[in-house]
């Protein structure tokens, strides 16, 4: 069994794959213990582990994980089944190489753009040639609410949702309205700016917010649930395969 640990900035998230690539369990946390993963470790026989992390936690749990099984901490030196084309490798957050490994994972040899809807909306492109060419980060939906509030004096902190129109009637329908159909139409020039440059792309809509907008985009897009784990899974495969 592989085991699959996932630090964001707001949950963490552990997964179990068998050797196979079948997903046994995801488990979704505000904050990872060491007897959480005693309890991973005594109900599954695990041979490997990857961690990524791009929020806080303890570092005691590397080394509580390593008394059991070998660990792949990711970050950009960690081989990969495809090329990294960014200026900053180093700068990049595992998250997006997970993301990226995701999107590999479905659709190998082909141009895809995947979009994670989480705390950042964050675009990762991968093209037909294996080559993870970058993409864009900017602030997700919950971020541009807390912005609003934040940042003005009388402006209030508005609840996520779909609005049913455009024209905002008042202030609170008029946030939700900036907001939500402001992300939409982004994301929708976003697809077409990539859809252009890039022939038979294929378009991915993962995160914690993508089945709130999905309906909403109007080009074809395919939902992929859990694919920075996918992508971890995939890291990890390829490492124990080499």
């Amino acid at each position: 069994m592989y085991l699959i640990i996932d630090i964001g900035n707001t949950l963490h998230k552990t997964a179990v794959f068998s050797e196979a690539g079948e997903l046994v369990e995801v488990s979704r946390y505000r904050q990872l213990t060491l007897n959480r993963l005693g309890e991973l470790f005594r109900q599954y026989k695990i041979t490997h582990a990857i961690l990524s992390s791009v929020g806080k936690y303890q570092l005691s749990s590397d080394s509580f994980i390593r008394q059991h099984c070998p660990l792949i901490v990711l970050s950009a030196s960690t081989p990969l089944p495809f090329s990294l084309c960014y200026h900053t490798p180093n700068s990049l957050g595992p998250d997006r190489i997970a993301n990226a490994a995701g999107a590999y994972r479905l659709y190998p040899g082909q141009n895809v753009l995947s979009i994670q809807l989480g705390t950042c909306m964050v675009c990762d492109f991968i093209n037909d040639k294996k080559e993870y060419m970058g993409g864009s980060i900017a602030p997700g939906i919950d971020m541009r609410f807390k912005a609003l509030k934040h940042y003005t004096r009388k402006l209030p902190e508005v609840r996520k949702q779909m609005p049913e129109q455009w024209l905002g009637d008042d202030t609170e329908s008029s946030i939700r309205c900036g907001v939500m159909n402001g992300i939409v139409c982004e994301i929708n020039g976003i697809i077409a700016e990539y859809s252009r440059q890039n022939p038979m792309l294929k378009v991915l809509l993962t995160g914690g917010d993508a089945e709130l907008l999905q309906n909403s985009i109007k080009f074809p897009i395919f939902a992929a649930p859990n694919l920075v784990l996918w992508g971890l899974y995939e890291i990890l495969r390829f490492n124990v395969d080499k």
